[in-house]
């Protein structure tokens, strides 16, 4: 079973996007891999979870919340992570997994992936959330992890950028529902798209607005 980490801590988020990573450092956790997930909430195309192990020497660089970024910002820090990085990667679950199993758990499951993906096993993760991952590690759940821990930050802008490019790939294939505008979020002109033409087969079947229940 997964094992929390100083649960009973009473950390504040202004003592620095570092100071996570640097408690696991002092207790001889390391390497510390931050883990994040992107397309929960989303109608359509899969879930994609990142991890990622940032070196103990490296400065900020901006990294924070891609969700305060632009998209040519998360690009590029989207780049720059995957050359400093120690270890970085990607899994994903696919829209008919999520049907079958339920997008928690699928979130989850691309999270476990992305761990045991990555080229260097961690001693210990940070995830954002509240839920930890199924995965015999050490690990410390982080609400709003993607602005208060670099590690959480960096994979949530990794998964951010992989998810929207396979979205603008989707939208190739796909092009009547826009993938490359809304990414498949259950934005207006989506759910009208979906009305008109129904469902293709990367939407999530069992999502409310989907199949014509919301």
């Amino acid at each position: 079973m997964p094992r929390s980490l100083f649960d009973q801590d009473k950390l504040d988020p202004v003592q620095g996007a570092w100071h996570f990573e640097q408690i696991l450092q002092d207790q001889g956790l390391w390497p510390v891999a931050g883990v994040d997930e992107v397309g929960r909430g989303c109608l359509a195309g899969p879930v994609v979870a990142a991890a990622v192990i940032l070196p103990k020497d490296l400065t900020k660089h901006g990294i924070t919340d891609s969700k305060r970024l632009s998209a040519t910002q998360r690009q590029q820090l989207a780049e720059l992570i995957k050359e400093v990085a120690v270890s970085v990667s990607v899994a994903r679950i696919e829209p008919k997994e999520i049907d079958r199993i339920n997008i928690l758990q699928a979130s989850l499951l691309a999270m476990k992936l992305a761990v045991k993906s990555l080229s260097v096993q961690p001693r210990a993760i940070l995830v954002d959330g509240n839920q930890q991952v199924p995965i015999d590690i050490p690990q410390k759940t982080v609400i709003k992890g993607d602005s208060r821990s670099c590690s959480i930050a960096a994979a949530s802008i990794v998964a951010k950028v992989y998810r929207d490019r396979l979205m603008e790939e989707y939208s190739q294939e796909f092009p009547q529902y826009l993938f490359e505008k809304h990414k498949g979020y259950g934005t207006k002109s989506h759910r009208e798209m979906i009305r008109r033409f129904g469902p293709c087969p990367i939407h999530r079947k069992s999502f409310r607005g989907v199949c014509g229940d919301g």
